[in-house]
C-alpha cells in the first residue's frame, strides 16, 4: 500500500487518482467538488453506479432532490464536521445505495468530497485508512484548482458588479468587456437576489453557502455573485425561453428559502431580460420585491416573482400616503372589533371573496364552506357596513385596505 500512496501523491490529474483509488478498492469511486459538481468518476466500475450516481454523471452535479434529501437527513452537515471516512446508509427515495464518503481538506478547509459505493462488501479497516490518506492529497489539488477558480470568478464578480453600478456607457462597451474576461453574455437572463434581515447577519454565510449549493444543482447555467450583504443570481442561457427561466428561477428561490424556516430570509425574482445591460434594472426589480415581503411579511407575498406582485408592489406607498392623510377605512374596524368579540372570520371570508372576483362557488370552495354558509356571511357583512360589492373601484380599494390594516395588525 506504501506505494501505492507514493505512486497516488506523485500525481496531480483527479482522473487519473480517482481510477488509482478503484482500481485498489475494487469498488466505483467518484470524486466531486466542495458543492458537488462531478469531476471525476471510475470508469472501469461504471456498470455498477447506482441510480444516484448515473444522475450525478449525467449532469455533472447532485440534483436538487438528492440535494435536499441529503440537507433533511443531515449528511450535508456531516460532510463538514466528520473527518474520517463514514458510511451514508442506503436511501432508496433518491436511488442511493450504501457508500463511504470523506471529505478531501486543506488548512482545514473541505474542498471537495471522495465517494465509494460498497457494492459487494464493506471496506476494512485499512482501505479506510488508506481513503483517509488519499484525501489530504486530493484536499491540496483542489486547493490549488480552487485558487485558480477564484481568481477567475473575482474578474467575473467585478464585471457584472460594474454593470450594477452603470460604469459602462454602452453595450458594446460590456460585450467588450466581457470578451476580455471571457464571459458568455446569456440572450435571456433572470436575476434572483437573496438576503437576510437585519437581525439575521450571522445567517449570510450559510445562506451564501446554500444558495451556491442549489445554483449549482440547477440544469441551467448560472452565475453567483456577492453585492453587500446580498447574493445575486443570473439564470440565463442562449436557448432558454422565459418559461424554463421562470420555472428554474422558482425552483432555485423555494428551496433555498426551505432551508431557513426559522430566520429573517428574503428572496425576490426579475422579470426576463434579453439584454446584460438591464441587470441593474433586473437586480431592482428583484429588490422591490424583497421591500414588500419585508412590509407585508413573507407569508403573505402573492409571488417571488416581481412581475406578478400586483397591487402589492405599491402597498408600501398607499399605506404611508394613508397614514399622512389620516384615512382609515371605518368598515374594516367594525368587522375586525366584530371578528373579535363572537370569535368569526368576517375579515378572512372579505378577503377571499374579493380574491375570487366575488364568485361564491370558488370563495367557498377555497374557504372550505358551503355556499350558504358563505352567504350568511356576506349579509353578516352588509348588515354591519356599507360595503355592497356592486363597485368595481371600491372592492379594489377595500382589498388593498384590507392588505394594510393586515400589515398594521
Amino acid at each position: 500500500m506504501d506505494r501505492l500512496l507514493e505512486k497516488i501523491h506523485s500525481l496531480t490529474n483527479i482522473e487519473e487518482i480517482t481510477e488509482m483509488i478503484s482500481e485498489y478498492l475494487k469498488k466505483p469511486v467518484v470524486i466531486e467538488d466542495e458543492q458537488f459538481s462531478l469531476l471525476a468518476y471510475s470508469s472501469f466500475y461504471i456498470d455498477q453506479f447506482d441510480e444516484a450516481n448515473r444522475q450525478t454523471i449525467f449532469k455533472k452535479r447532485w440534483t436538487i432532490p438528492i440535494l435536499e434529501k441529503f440537507m433533511d437527513e443531515g449528511i450535508v452537515d456531516q460532510l463538514k464536521t466528520i473527518p474520517e471516512p463514514f458510511r451514508v446508509e442506503k436511501i432508496e427515495e433518491i436511488g442511493l445505495n450504501q457508500r463511504v464518503v470523506v471529505s478531501a481538506k486543506y488548512k482545514e478547509r473541505v474542498l471537495g468530497f471522495i465517494w465509494v459505493q460498497e457494492t459487494d462488501r464493506l471496506l476494512t479497516e485499512d482501505e479506510l485508512s488508506f481513503l483517509l490518506d488519499v484525501s489530504f492529497h486530493v484536499g491540496k489539488l483542489l486547493y490549488q484548482n480552487k485558487q485558480l477558480k477564484l481568481k477567475k470568478d473575482e474578474e467575473k464578480n467585478n464585471f457584472y458588479k460594474k454593470i450594477l453600478e452603470d460604469a459602462f456607457q454602452t453595450e458594446a462597451q460590456i460585450k467588450w468587456e466581457a470578451a476580455n474576461v471571457k464571459i458568455s453574455l446569456p440572450d435571456s437572463f433572470i436575476s434572483i437576489v437573496f438576503t437576510v434581515g437585519p437581525s439575521s447577519e450571522e445567517a449570510f454565510g450559510e445562506l451564501l453557502e446554500k444558495v451556491g449549493l442549489f445554483a449549482n444543482a440547477l440544469k441551467m447555467p448560472t452565475h453567483l455573485f456577492i453585492d453587500q450583504l446580498t447574493v445575486i443570481v443570473m439564470i440565463g442561457s442562449s436557448i432558454s425561453s422565459p418559461k424554463d427561466l421562470s420555472i428554474h428561477a422558482n425552483a432555485l428561490a423555494s428551496s433555498v428559502l426551505a432551508q431557513f424556516s426559522g430566520e429573517q430570509v428574503y428572496a425576490g425574482i426579475s422579470r426576463e431580460h434579453t439584454s446584460v445591460t438591464q441587470l441593474r434594472k433586473s437586480y431592482l426589480e428583484s429588490i422591490e420585491v424583497i421591500k414588500t415581503a419585508k412590509f407585508i411579511g413573507l407569508k403573505e407575498l402573492p409571488s417571488l416573482e416581481y412581475k406578478k406582485l400586483g397591487l402589492f408592489r405599491y402597498l408600501e406607498a398607499i399605506a404611508q400616503q394613508q397614514k399622512k392623510m389620516g384615512d382609515m377605512n371605518e368598515d374594516l374596524l367594525k368587522l375586525k372589533q366584530k371578528d373579535e368579540e363572537s370569535q368569526t372570520n368576517l375579515l378572512q371570508t372579505l378577503e377571499v371573496y374579493l380574491e375570487e372576483n366575488c364568485r361564491l362557488k370558488q370563495a367557498a370552495e377555497k374557504l372550505f364552506i358551503h355556499t350558504n354558509t358563505l352567504k350568511y356571511r356576506l349579509n353578516q357583512i352588509s348588515e354591519l357596513t356599507e360595503i355592497s360589492f356592486d363597485d368595481f373601484h371600491a372592492n379594489c380599494q377595500l382589498y388593498i385596505d384590507l392588505q394594510i390594516l393586515k400589515v398594521k395588525e
